[in-house]
This record gives structure tokens, C-alpha cells and sequence, in this order.
């Protein structure tokens, strides 16, 4: 089994520097050896499962010193392929690295009923209408696309504009709700702000008191220190005539 990727993968044939010289593939996940000779993971590791040697130059090789080309790796993964489903008619082309994701959603993927006993395959665009007849199924998509699933008994009575207005309304409950919420939120920030506010004015008012308070007692200390002062040259020079 080969190691790397199919060269029919790719839209356009891929550099020779790209190959692995085991499987001839384009490499996948690329490791270099210490002769610098480079080859996919796997190959490289059943080939030294049987003989420790580099398959190109045979030069004797220690696993331990086998390094990932990560770089490598990244400019393999930007090369254009196509979808594995081509045959089946998809015809998109993508980045290498970008093809398991197109392929989790390709219409054309082959894929298997999932109901229990039913092993019919189809491509993944079919799967939905094949579900809605499948004679294994318990439940089937609603005929008329509304997105619900129903029960064989539930088919005759269901109403598909009553099902989506009950879900809209259910949804405006919920949007109401959260809006009530949240103007509850609003006015409780909006409560803290002014009471924060009035705190800080009383704060600046009991500052301008006290600020107030400490000049008239200053002015007052000045005063009596000079009346001191005074008094005391008068002494001094009432002993001085005596």
C-alpha cells in the first residue's frame, strides 16, 4: 500500500522534489534522514522494518535521528487536487490540506442510512429524501421541508404553520426575557452610578469644611502667637526703664 498521495489526486502533475522514491507518491507527512534524503513516514518505516538502510544512498540509518520537514509539509499541503468524488460529478478543486474538510461535506459522498437495518447507500445530497421513505425509519423529515422530525403517527396531525408559530413565539418570549433582563441590569448600574455621585459630592463637601476649619485655626494660632510675642517686648522694656 502506498504511503503518500495518488499523483491523480492533484489538478496539475506535482515537482519531482515532491515525490518519495519508495512509493512514488506525492509525500505525506515528510521526514528527512541524516543522508538529507526525504520520504513519507510510512514508507520510510517499513522500509526499515525490513533492512536499516536508506533506500537511495544505503547508508545506515538510526530512527531516532529521522527529522519531520514540516515546511515541506505546509508547501504540499497548498497544491490543488481535486475531490475524491470527481467521478461521481463534483467538481471542486481545493488546497490539499482543505480536502477532508470539503469531503465532510461533499454532496456526492457516498454515505449509509443511519437508520437501524437499512444498508443502502447513497450520496449525501439523496440522503435526506431516501430518509424520508426509508421503510427501516421510525421517525421521517417533515414532507413539507419544515425542518421537523416526526413519528408515522405524528404525519396526519401535523401542522407545519402551527409548529412555526409556536417556535416564533417561544423565541419572542425568550427575546423579551433577555430585555427585561437587561434593562433590570441597566437600572441597577444606572442606581449605583447616582448614588456614587451623591457620595462624592458629600466627600467633596466634608474636604472644603475641613480645608475651611484648618485655615481659620491657622489664622487663629498666628494671632495668638503674635499677642505672645507682643506682650513679652513689652515686659523686656518695662524692666529695661526700671
Amino acid at each position: 500500500m502506498s504511503g503518500g498521495y495518488d499523483l491523480n489526486l492533484f489538478t496539475s502533475p506535482p515537482d519531482s522534489n515532491f515525490l518519495c522514491s519508495v512509493c512514488h507518491g506525492v509525500l505525506k507527512r515528510p521526514v528527512r534522514l541524516p543522508c538529507s534524503h526525504i520520504f513519507c513516514k510510512t514508507c520510510i518505516h517499513r522500509w526499515l522494518a525490513r533492512q536499516k538502510t536508506c533506500p537511495c544512498c544505503r547508508k545506515e540509518v538510526k530512527r531516532r535521528k529521522m527529522v519531520h520537514v514540516n515546511k515541506l509539509r505546509k508547501t504540499i499541503g497548498h497544491l490543488e487536487v481535486k475531490c475524491k468524488n470527481a467521478e461521481a460529478g463534483c467538481l471542486v478543486r481545493c488546497p490539499l490540506a482543505h480536502r477532508k474538510g470539503h469531503q465532510n461535506s461533499c454532496p456526492f459522498e457516498l454515505m449509509v442510512c443511519p437508520n437501524e437495518g437499512c444498508m443502502a447507500r447513497m450520496a449525501r445530497g439523496a440522503l435526506a429524501e431516501h430518509q424520508q421513505h426509508c421503510q427501516h425509519g421510525t421517525q421521517k423529515l417533515c414532507p413539507q421541508s419544515c425542518g421537523v422530525t416526526l413519528d408515522p403517527t405524528e404525519c396526519v396531525c401535523h401542522n407545519c404553520h402551527g409548529e412555526l408559530r409556536e417556535a416564533w413565539g417561544q423565541r419572542q418570549e425568550r427575546s423579551q426575557t433577555l430585555v427585561l433582563c437587561l434593562l433590570q441590569h441597566v437600572r441597577k448600574v444606572h442606581r449605583t452610578t447616582s448614588l456614587i455621585r451623591q457620595q462624592l459630592a458629600q466627600l467633596g463637601s466634608f474636604l472644603e469644611e475641613d480645608a475651611l476649619l484648618l485655615g481659620n485655626w491657622r489664622e487663629d494660632a498666628q494671632v495668638t502667637t503674635e499677642g505672645s510675642t507682643g506682650a513679652e517686648m513689652c515686659g523686656v522694656q518695662s524692666q529695661s526703664t526700671l
